[in-house]
């Protein structure tokens, strides 16, 4: 069976409630000029295609969720950010070694500060800049284009 075919999109309001495992993570929309940062993880997708996709992780023990992304933005792209704002939670299911997952991650609008592109960590294959209208539409994710959909609307709204 296919990962989209066992994924399940949640509502806004859902959650777990049938005991499944849980994972969380945090990741964000790195903004500059219009553009914002987008990731070829060396991980692939469920049938071993690439994936384009915005940074993200896990959330370690003793770490929020906002600490988590400006981590992960730094490991997997090599840049420094600062937090703007909360852009939302995308919740779906998963299956890994015959047990359902039950996934949350937390996304964060964040400003590009510093930092190269080219100093990315060995689990991203390439990161790179794209225009958000581009982002929203290619990356591999729903959730992942609804939440740069998010951050188009956020930097429009701050006009």
């Amino acid at each position: 069976m296919s990962s989209r075919a066992t994924r399940k999109k949640l509502s806004r309001s859902g959650g777990d409630k049938r005991g499944d495992e849980q994972e969380r993570s945090a990741g964000g929309v790195v903004v500059r000029d219009g553009q914002a940062i987008v990731i070829v993880p060396t991980r692939r997708g469920a049938q071993g295609q690439k994936v384009l996709a915005l940074p993200k992780g896990h959330v370690d023990p003793g770490e929020t969720p906002d600490q988590t992304a400006l981590r992960e933005v730094r490991e997997e792209t090599g840049v420094e950010a600062e937090l703007v704002e909360k852009l939302g939670d995308v919740r779906y299911f998963y299956q890994r070694g015959g047990k359902r997952i039950f996934k949350r991650v937390t996304f964060y609008l964040l400003a590009y500060l510093d930092g190269s592109l080219d100093d990315h960590d060995d689990e991203v294959e390439e990161a790179r800049w794209m225009p958000l209208a581009e982002a929203a539409a290619a990356l591999s994710y729903d959730g992942e284009r609804e939440m740069v959909e998010r951050a188009l609307s956020a930097i429009a709204s701050d006009r």
